[in-house]
């Protein structure tokens, strides 16, 4: 694949706003193995960046680096300026990150409206949602307001993780996966929640393998291959690079 790889230096999209992510030369290990290889990837305010590649090329690895849920990390990973490369888990949450990982997370014995009451306020700039503007954004939920986590369906249980992080107040929202086993229907309803979340001002990276649920709403791409990037572009892009995107993801 060596052939295909094309990096150029590190730059976040010219109508982003300030660089809420910056990742330089990232390393990560589980043990004994070195999984993430010199990860280099920024994140403008109010961008939306997907990050593909394919199963165990280190994507799911490199969300969870930047919340330092791995093992050992190497380099430099600043949120909002701020360096987090020693920083502990909660420390790196409280600085307005909110992560959605793919098994979801909600409290099954729970019902709906209790997960969303749980969640602490970090202490960002910006006010968590209210529960009344949750249930605006996801009237499934509050339809299911009372039901407990365990009688949601898989695509109730996503858009329940994801509102528990936007009580939070969270503003830079690391996905990942959400997609993935959803009816077509409510995939849908996961973009134009995307969308809505950019025009609010949020800072989405997501962690995708639909690449058609990603392509229409995401303003640049990472590609990542064997635990390093392999390919950066941005939506303007997409189409002169769908020969190099199907030899490196098979789409």
């Amino acid at each position: 694949m060596d052939a295909v790889v094309e990096q150029p230096a590190a730059r976040h999209g010219a109508g982003a706003g300030p660089l809420v992510l910056d990742i330089r030369d990232l390393h990560a290990w589980y043990g004994e193995s070195h999984i993430l290889h010199g990860v280099n990837m920024r994140v403008g305010q109010g961008e939306v960046v997907a990050l593909l590649g394919r199963n165990g090329a280190g994507r799911t690895t490199t969300m969870r680096a930047i919340m330092g849920l791995t093992g050992a990390r190497k380099g430099s990973i600043k949120v909002g300026g701020v360096e987090t490369i020693s920083l502990p888990t909660h420390r790196i949450a409280r600085l307005g990150v909110g992560f959605c990982p793919e098994e979801r997370g909600i409290f099954a014995s729970l019902s709906t409206e209790e997960n969303l009451m749980l969640p602490p306020r970090l202490p960002v700039e910006g006010k968590p949602m209210s529960v009344d503007e949750i249930y605006a954004m996801f009237p499934n939920l509050k339809e299911r307001a009372k039901s407990p986590g365990t009688r949601l369906s898989g695509g109730e249980q996503q858009m329940l993780a994801v509102a528990r992080i936007l009580r939070t107040g969270a503003n830079l929202l690391l996905l990942d996966e959400i997609s993935e086993g959803l009816a077509p229907v409510i995939v849908q309803a996961l973009g134009r929640l995307i969308t809505t979340l950019k025009s609010k001002g949020f800072t989405v990276l997501m962690v995708e393998q639909n690449f058609r649920f990603a392509a229409p709403l995401a303003d640049r791409f990472y590609v990542m291959e064997h635990g390093a990037i392999a390919m950066e572009f941005a939506a303007a892009e997409l189409p002169s690079k769908q020969a190099t995107l199907h030899e490196l993801l098979g789409v």
